[in-house]
């Protein structure tokens, strides 16, 4: 009797097995960090670098002429803080720069949101309208800061020509020369005034483009049941539109103050900082270009960047919180 043996079924081949969640998670990081990178490194030389070399230099007595012989670790002092803080005219200067850039701030945001809302509704070259709003922003400081100059110059400026010959000024306004000027027998700061208006009409676009894209995404059934419940022009702005913009101005209302805090092209260009335009960009250049005080120069930057640092933190302390619950 023969005896058949079986033998044992085939297998199949094991699957090949899945690369598993934490190995896949490593692979994504790596990738995610390679395209982080260059960004990184860009940041790292042109942003960080320069600024801890600032700080550094504000601590140390150096000039031009020895920055190319400075060690990193020279001879650190707070002779330079004592200077800023003692020199005639900073107090006055920041108190300034304050002014201008609270003043051109609110200017920028209010013009912006009136010509958001003149612009909101649809009508005929609407368009082309919206696209010359844009060209105070888009156009070079240079060019705009000459044109200004030439329309409120004394002698040449269309502006004072129609003052004198239709307004019944009785002599032409140095606007820009001019530190104040008797309005009604109340002294105005005529440059610093002048050059807020200036920074206004130049950064309202700015504040118009986030504006106008916010109403674009506010319900038109709002303001139609509204309409229906007989509520004026007013109320349905007060009530409806500004809850919705809220947020928006808020963020402009930083962006705006970081921008203009540390200004220096606009109010250079037209007075050079002078006629009580003396902000403190303009004095940390002066003291660069004309004194070659690197070191004086550095240290005025920094109190100018803890200054921005420390208001900054009382807005967010005192409002961010109020618009982050009238927001939600």
């Amino acid at each position: 009797m023969t005896t058949v043996t079986e033998r044992p079924a085939a297998t199949d081949p094991a699957p090949p097995r899945r690369p598993t969640r934490n190995l896949r998670r490593r692979e994504e990081n790596r990738t995610g960090v390679a395209l982080v990178s260059p960004t990184l490194l860009i940041v790292l030389f042109v942003v960080v670098l320069p600024i801890l070399w600032t700080v550094m230099l504000a601590f140390q007595n150096v000039r031009l002429v020895d920055i190319q012989s400075q060690g990193l670790w020279g001879n650190w002092t707070l002779q330079n803080l004592e200077r800023v803080f003692g020199s005639p005219g900073f107090w006055s200067s920041l108190w300034t720069t304050l002014v201008y850039t609270i003043g051109s701030t609110l200017g920028s945001i209010v013009v912006g949101l009136v010509a958001a809302l003149a612009l909101r509704k649809p009508f005929r070259g609407r368009a082309l309208i919206r696209g010359a709003m844009l060209l105070p922003y888009v156009a070079p400081v240079v060019a705009v800061a000459f044109v200004w100059q030439v329309l409120l110059s004394p002698d040449l400026g269309v502006v004072n020509h129609w003052g004198t010959e239709w307004l019944g000024w009785d002599r032409p306004i140095a606007f820009l020369t001019q530190r104040s000027y008797e309005v009604l027998g109340v002294p105005v700061p005529m440059a610093l005034f002048t050059v807020i208006a200036f920074e206004t009409w130049r950064y309202f676009p700015f504040a118009f483009l986030f504006l106008i894209a916010r109403m674009q995404a506010v319900p038109a059934v709002l303001e139609e049941a509204a309409v229906v419940d007989g509520t004026t022009p007013w109320q349905r702005f007060r009530f409806i539109l500004l809850p919705q913009l809220l947020p928006v101005v808020a963020l402009l209302c930083v962006l705006r103050f970081i921008f203009t805090f540390n200004k220096f092209d606009d109010v250079y260009l037209l007075t050079g900082g002078g006629a009580g335009t003396d902000v403190v960009a303009v004095r940390v250049y002066r003291f660069l270009t004309a004194r070659f005080d690197v070191g004086l120069a550095s240290a005025q930057a920094v109190v100018l960047a803890v200054v921005l640092i420390v208001l900054l933190g009382l807005y967010f302390k005192f409002f961010g919180r109020k618009v982050q619950e009238e927001q939600s």
